[in-house]
Order: structure tokens, then sequence, then C-alpha cells
């Protein structure tokens, strides 16, 4: 058995640093992984995702884990605070395996199959919501504040390149055994958890006291009904191509936003608040979080439409059968995730000394500009020059991503950082779970001004009947949009076998094959792509702003002991420059509560 290093010895900080970097991998990696692994699991469970019904199997399966990390991740930092961060991460790893082992022998076929997954998701959504809230409060509390950037730069580097790296994995593991996809993390999750028991150490500050029940409930339960809602409104309902006038969904967003202010209410009322909503006056943690929102929102859109454009449009047109569509939808997707790993751990290192504010706004600004880019590519593009922009768009995403969590951490008092761990954990899965209801909803809607009249000239052009080519085209598009996410050819199931057998061989041989289905959706798809990257370059731009307006520097006061902790946010302090007394005006800020003022 090794020796493991105490928490006063100087390299258990590098320990810290290993661990919770492994443990923000893997909870990532399995926030993406089903993503691109869903037609192997639906085959493997003998489920077909498009059928009347099926299609809430398939949401829920994405949406879950994201929703249970952003509902749970705030409540279970304050926890961190409370009882000690190392121990609610430790605990974090055990949930996750167990649940990893779960969803690799589910048990059932068909529903029950989907439910088990579902279900289990769920549980392993919840380790993962204990490993988000924790780990980057376990390294600031370790790191010196003129290291932390270094440290939470890696750190973050894991928590968004696991959401790439999982494209890639799934698509691999998919081709060999679904149960591939959740086992996958079984080895890795025993380890972790032995690791972190042996070698995790408390250290930081603990904020004892009562746990917020009205708030964790009103939070828990607004959030929730938001995010659900959202993601029944990708659904059609009646004669709408979705489901934003369904009165369930409504009440949902409406009664959802309402629980959200309450919980705001009985935060600034609370003498023990599960988060100190005060911490949203100081300008760099206030700004960085909105910009962290905006951006997670464009960043999980982006990966959306990639898979979409390739597994169901580019790889087939190119000769790849539907079957291999995943594996090498990640494989073509790696200039991604190769610019975030090389930009984001050297943008934490240069955020130390430079500050976060010109590295974040850069990055969202690089972003932005490879939006419009994606834009001008004709759908079946040139590979070289997709290579090249999604590259960039990586390299922003690295840029922004690790200044930006270390100006929000370095902007807290000691004992608040694992709420404000756990406040930036939800922004950023709330940001993704987002995504898929606005960014399906704006193509769902640029699919449906286009795709009908598209459609049904297409299938008469091959012999099928008005008749039939009419009920077809009259289809909610959000199961065309959904065959494309899966990489399925939708056309032999939408016909069925009875009219394809009255058309003759060269027609059937048409409708069925791999070229057919991705010209016919081209023309409307890139028309959706216009809605979806327009508005994604809007909300990177505001979320450009809102980084460049976040100040240059925090001055955090420690009121107990009277000393001045000085974190830079956009330009480094002097080299001789020292952290000095603040004056009155700054320590009475924040309402007595954080003890810290901009400058």
């Amino acid at each position: 058995m090794p020796t493991f290093l105490t928490k006063d010895h100087p390299k258990y900080k590098w320990v810290a640093l290993s661990n919770t970097t492994l443990g923000m991998l893997m909870a990532t990696i399995n926030s993406s992984i089903v993503i691109i692994s869903l037609p192997a699991i639906f085959k493997g469970i003998d489920l077909d995702p498009l059928q009347a019904g099926n299609v809430s199997y398939l949401l829920w399966m994405l949406m879950g884990y994201m929703l249970i990390t952003a509902v749970l991740v705030v409540t279970f930092g304050r926890l961190g605070d409370m009882y000690g961060r190392v121990r609610i991460y430790n605990l974090g790893f055990v949930v996750f395996t167990l649940g990893s082992i779960a969803l690799a022998f589910d048990p059932f076929l068909h529903g029950a199959g989907a439910m088990w997954l579902i279900v289990m998701r769920l549980v392993q959504g919840i380790g993962g919501a204990m490993l988000f809230a924790n780990s980057t409060a376990i390294l600031t509390d370790a790191f010196p504040a003129n290291k932390r950037g270094m440290a939470l730069g890696i750190n973050q580097v894991a928590a968004i390149a696991g959401s790439f790296i999982g494209l890639i994995v799934g698509g691999l593991l998919s081709t060999i055994d679904w149960r591939a996809v959740f086992f996958v993390s079984v080895p890795v999750g025993i380890v972790g958890t032995i690791w972190s028991y042996k070698s995790l150490h408390e250290v930081g500050t603990k904020n004892a006291g009562k746990l917020d029940w009205p708030g964790n409930i009103a939070f828990a339960v607004g959030l929730t009904a938001v995010l659900a809602a959202i993601t029944y409104g990708i659904q059609p309902y009646g004669t709408s191509s979705t489901g934003w006038s369904n009165p369930w969904v409504l009440a949902g967003i409406i009664g959802g936003v309402i629980l959200l202010v309450v919980f705001v209410f009985i935060e600034l009322h609370t003498k023990q608040p599960m988060f100190e909503m005060r911490l949203f006056t100081i300008r760099s943690f206030a700004m960085a979080n909105l910009a962290g929102l905006l951006a997670s929102i464009g960043r999980g859109g982006l990966q959306f439409m990639l898979i979409i454009w390739l597994q169901g449009i580019w790889l087939p047109l190119h000769g790849y059968s539907y079957e291999q569509t995943p594996l090498w939808a990640g494989i073509y997707l790696l200039p991604l995730t190769v610019g975030f790993l090389v930009a984001g751990p050297l943008s934490g290192i240069l955020s130390d000394r430079f500050g976060a504010r010109f590295f974040a706004t850069a990055g969202l600004a690089l972003v932005a500009l490879m939006f419009v880019g994606l834009l001008l590519l004709p759908v079946n593009f040139d590979y070289g020059a997709f290579a090249v922009i999604t590259f960039l768009s990586g390299i922003g995403s690295g840029m922004f991503g690790a200044p930006n969590r270390t100006a929000i951490m370095n902007s807290v008092p000691a004992n608040q950082r694992g709420s404000a761990s756990g406040m930036a954990g939800t922004v950023q899965n709330a940001g993704t779970s987002l995504s898929i209801g606005i960014f399906f909803s704006l193509m769902i809607a640029g699919l449906s001004t286009t795709l009908p009249a598209t459609l049904k000239s297409g299938l008469t052009g091959h012999g099928v009947s008005t008749a039939v080519a009419d009920r077809i085209s009259g289809t909610p598009p959000v199961g065309t949009l959904f065959s494309a996410f899966l990489g399925y050819n939708p056309i032999q199931n939408l016909l069925g076998s009875k009219v394809l057998s009255d058309l003759s061989s060269s027609d059937r041989s048409a409708l069925v094959g791999k070229e057919f289905f991705p010209q016919l959706i081209s023309g409307p798809f890139h028309h959706g792509l216009v809605v979806v990257f327009t508005a994604a370059t809007i909300m990177t731009v505001v979320a450009a702003v809102a980084s460049l307006i976040r100040g240059k520097r925090f001055v955090h006061v420690d009121r107990a002991t009277g000393s001045v902790e000085v974190v830079q946010d956009a330009e480094a302090l002097p080299a001789n420059s020292s952290s000095g007394a603040s004056t009155a005006s700054d320590r009475d800020s924040v309402a007595s509560r954080g003890g810290g003022a901009n400058r």
C-alpha cells in the first residue's frame, strides 16, 4: 500500500488536483457518452426510439443526468461547506460507481429496460452532482491564490473536455457493446473511490449550520419544473410542431420561475441560506456566472448540431453506413477536442499571471466568430475547412473555461467556496440542459417551414403516391430531427413495407439508400442551421460582453482576521504589489456577508 501524503505536505495539492481531475473527467464524459451511443443502446434493449411514445424515453435518457446534476449541485456544495467538501466528494465517487454498475447490468428489455436506464442515470447524476459541487472547492482550499488559475484550469479543462471526449469514447464503445458505454466508468470509479478516501483530507474552512430546507425545496422543484418543461417543449403538441403551447409546459415554466423567485426571497431572509445570494453583488462573480451560462448553452448547442450534421447528413453522403456514423462522428470531431485540450491548461496558467478577463473575453469572441464560420459552410462541406473552424472553436472554449472558473472561485470568501462551486456547476449543467430545448426548438422551427414541401416532392419524385407523401410530409419534423441526431434513416419506417413493395426496385433502393434522406433534408437543415447558429452567435457575443465588464480585479477581505486577499480577474498586480489593507468602504461591501470589493 503506497504512503499517502498528509494535508500539510507541500505536494498534497498535486494529489488533490489529480484526484479531482479524474472525478470531473469521469462525471463529464458520462454527460455526453450516451448522446452518441443512443442508437446502439436502443438496439441493445430492443426499442425503436422513433416509435410513438418512445421519444420521451430518448429525451429523458439525454436530459435526466444533466437535470439532476443541475438541480442538486448547489445543495451538495452547501453540504460540503457544512460537513466537509472531501466527505461529500468521496461519497460522490461511491454513488456514481454504483449507478454505473447498475446501468451496465440492465436486466430488462423494451420500455422497462429504458426506464431502468433512466432511473439509474439519475442515480449516476446524484453522484456526479457531489463531484461537480466540491471538486473546485477542494482545489481552491489546497492551492494558494496565485496558483489557482493553473489548478482550476486543469480541473475545468477536464470538466469541459470530458463532454467532448465522451463523444469519441461513446462512438468507439458503442460499436463493441452498448453495455460497455456504461461499464467503462466502473473501474475508474472504483480506483477513484479508493484513492480519494485514502488520500484526500479536509483542509478548507467549514461553514457549519442547519440545512436550509425551504430554500433547497424551492430551488430543486423550481429548476426541475423549468428544465422538465423545456424537455417536453421539444415534443409536438396537437397540430403544433413543438410543445410550447402545451398548458403543462407553460405551467412548468411559469411555476418553476415563480418558485425560483421565491427561492431568492428565502435566501435573502434566512440566517443560514443554502446559497448566499449576496455573492451576486460581487461583479466578478455575477458576470463570470452569466458568461458561463451563455457559453454553456452555446457549447451544448454546438455539440448537438454538429452530431446531427455529421451523423444524419455529411457521413452518409460520404459513403458511411448509418451503423458506422456514431464512431466516425466522434472521430471527425477530434479537432474540437484537441483545440480545447491545447488552450485550456495554457490559459489557466497564464491567467494566474495576467488575469482572467482578457483570456475569457477573447476566447468567447473567437467562439462567436467560429459560429459565423460554421454558418457560412455548405451542408456538404470540405472537411479541411470544417476541421479548422472546429479546432479554433475548441481553442476559444479552452481560453474561456479555466480563467472564468478561477475568477468565480477566487471572488468568494473561503467559507462559501463549496456553495460557489455548486452554483458554477449548476450554471454549467443547466446551460447544457437549456441548450437542448432552445436549439432543438429553433431547429424544428427552421425545419417546419421548408421540410414538408421538400419531403413531399422528394417522395413523389420516386413513385410514392401523393396521398402517402402528403401524410408523411405532415408528420412533425421532430421525428426527422431525431433520426438525423441518432444516425437513423427513417424513410423505411415512414413508408412501411407495403408502400415500398409497390414501388419499382430502383425507386425502392434509392429511397432506403444512404444518400436520399441526407440529400432530402440538407436544404431544410441548412435553413435551420442559419437560425440556430445566429442565435448561438448572439448569445456568445453577450457572454463576451459580460466577461469584459467583470472588472479588473477583486479584493477579498477576511473580516474575521482583517487580512486581505487580492484576487486578480483581468490584470495582474505588479510583482512587488502589497496586498495591503483595504479601505473601510471596501470592508463594508457585500452587505457584511462576503467581505470584499471590486476595484
